[in-house]
């Protein structure tokens, strides 16, 4: 794995497409108990909507905490995280459409979902990641942005004194 970060030349963003993608197994993970867990008492359609907005905020969560350790900190947590499930929805809609497409052409798929749900994880992958490193876990503020606040502000930098030649 090191040898072949060596050869990419940027070194972190590959290594935080690895990280996503890691964390993204996680959230089929996540995606797959929910829909199993709760298939018995909302139906297959209904579990597997549900079971997208769990696997979603605990994928924000664990990016948040390790793929993008320290970034858009300046973001409050509330904004950062709807503002994962807003821009994220390119991938909401490539992966939920992928599922529910082949619960719609394959009996297979309704019966097993970890299948269709597998299809759909990956289908949202590339556009997700892209979308969270651009929008969602920026290095700097975006000018809309509102700040978080800091337990210690500090004040602004005094100005340069001028001299004036004689």
């Amino acid at each position: 794995m090191t040898s072949l970060l060596r050869q990419i030349p940027d070194k972190q963003k590959a290594l935080r497409l690895f990280k996503f993608g890691v964390v993204g197994t996680l959230g089929l993970v996540w995606d797959t108990g929910s829909v199993y867990a709760l298939r018995p008492l909302l139906g297959l359609t209904l579990a597997t909507l549900a079971a997208y907005f769990i696997a979603a905020t605990a994928n924000w969560f664990l990016n948040r905490l390790w793929t993008f350790r320290g970034v858009g900190l300046h973001q409050h947590i509330l904004v950062q995280w709807l503002r994962f499930l807003t821009t994220n929805s390119l991938g909401f809609l490539l992966n939920r459409g992928t599922v529910y497409t082949l619960f719609l052409l394959f009996p297979l798929c309704r019966h097993y979902p970890v299948v269709a749900l597998a299809a759909g994880a990956l289908a949202g992958l590339f556009s997700n990641f892209h979308i969270c490193q651009k929008m969602v876990f920026r290095e700097h503020p975006a000018a809309n942005c509102p700040e978080q606040p800091t337990a210690n502000p500090q004040p602004p930098a005094p100005e340069p004194v001028r001299r004036v030649a004689p």
